[in-house]
């Protein structure tokens, strides 16, 4: 329960991002030419996988920030 406690309101918000946010045109203009020739199909199966690829890399640095801001943090004492 205290993990709930801790976690739920970033739980919340990361739910709420993901189902909340329309669809994104991730393609750069190499991938936006390819896609066209591919067909909208295909274009969405790439660009769902240009979004995978990219989140990936932010989420581990967010995860990897949030861990070294909360083992470096001041306590109270520390601050006087």
């Amino acid at each position: 329960m205290k993990i709930l406690a801790k976690y739920g309101w970033m739980i919340l918000g990361v739910m709420l991002v993901f189902f909340c946010v329309p669809d994104a045109m991730a393609q750069c203009s190499i991938c936006t030419k390819t896609a066209s020739q591919l067909g909208p199909e295909s274009a969405k199966g790439l660009n769902a996988g240009i979004l995978y690829l990219m989140a990936v890399p932010f989420a581990l640095g967010g995860v990897i920030g949030y861990r070294w801001w909360k083992s470096n943090g001041l306590t109270e004492d520390e601050n006087a």
